[in-house]
């Protein structure tokens, strides 16, 4: 396959993303969206470009080889699985699906169509946590003690999901990555304060392994933006801030001495890591149409994202049972 041809379906606001690299990357083929003001307005945008409100069309149109899907969380596997069965590979955005059960059925079906399944978790693609990986399996920051992630704002309020499911993923996917296998461990705590039955704030337990742990801290409900993670090694610490616009991993060179009376804090350096200017997104889109060309796995292919899945559906049952704690067999995912 030498041209590939890609659909976006859903241009709101992260589908035109989506379709501004694909346009870039010359993969897109069509934008499908059931708003006709907004189809227009992408065809002004790029003029030419094929515009339709018909999912079956794309599915029955030879030209088009894979399938973006940018739609609501509760769409995901419907469309998803019409795609796959049409013999399209998928780009589909996070979650995989609002059901473990429903994950695995894609993740099944795209085995036995032998189509590329994956899932948006765009962190991963950042060249921030690509770099963060290297310093950890390299033993850089020796043993894992904990790590913690806080993804805060002021909105954006979700009325068909909560925050857990809304902000909770691409940090669930980033910690598997780091860390290297499932938890063991898992629950959840949050509040309602907006809306009936819907999460605004939740703090998600992450217990792995060799007592490494690690926590979720997400909430549209917040004074200002942050988006953190902080890890914690043996010899060293890591923080990266994706708010700030420079700087955004700084290495230190940090830890507790046992002095035989008590624990001295040291603090040899601090190093701020300069990584390559590129956009994650682009990363992504590029992945994808490589895993298209190559017919290999994604990084984040199905399988991941069902390990995902199968965490937030562990952390939301844990939610509605005031944080009760699910304990699951160990699973190296390396």
């Amino acid at each position: 396959m030498t041209n590939i041809n890609v659909a976006v379906v859903g241009c709101g606001y992260w589908g035109k993303n989506l379709i501004r690299n694909f346009h870039q990357l010359n993969t897109l083929h069509t934008i499908c969206d059931l708003i006709p003001e907004a189809l227009q307005n992408f065809q002004q945008q790029y003029p030419g470009m094929n515009i339709t409100s018909d999912y079956q069309a794309l599915l029955n149109e030879p030209d088009i080889h894979a399938i973006v899907l940018a739609t609501p969380a509760e769409t995901h596997f419907d469309l998803t699985q019409q795609a796959l069965e049409a013999g399209k590979d998928v780009f589909v955005e996070k979650p995989l699906a609002l059901r473990y059960e429903e994950g695995e059925r894609l993740v099944a079906l795209a085995a036995q169509k032998q189509q590329i399944l994956m899932v948006g978790h765009l962190l991963e693609y950042h060249p921030a946590i690509t770099e963060l990986r290297h310093l950890i399996e390299s033993g850089e920051l020796g043993k894992l003690y904990y790590l913690y992630s806080n993804r805060l704002n002021l909105g954006k309020v979700r009325r068909e999901e909560n925050i857990l499911w809304s902000f909770a993923p691409h940090d669930i996917a980033v910690l598997l990555r780091l860390v290297g296998t499932m938890p063991v461990e898992v629950s959840a705590r949050g509040s309602t304060y907006l809306q009936p039955d819907i999460a605004d704030v939740t703090t998600t337990h992450l217990g792995f392994p060799d007592n490494v742990q690690a926590h979720v801290f997400v909430s549209w409900l917040h004074p200002y933006k942050e988006q953190r993670l902080v890890v914690i090694g043996e010899r060293k610490m890591v923080v990266f801030n994706d708010v700030v616009q420079q700087g955004k991993l700084k290495i230190y060179d940090k830890h507790l001495e046992d002095t035989g009376h008590e624990f001295l804090p040291r603090h040899v350096a601090e190093t701020t890591v300069y990584l390559p200017e590129a956009e994650p997104l682009k990363l992504e889109c590029q992945h994808f149409l490589k895993c298209i060309q190559t017919r290999s796995q994604p990084l984040t292919d199905g399988a991941s994202g069902l390990r995902v899945l199968k965490i937030l559906d562990l952390a939301q049952q844990s939610l509605t049972q005031n944080g009760t704690t699910f304990s699951l067999a160990p699973e190296n995912m390396l």
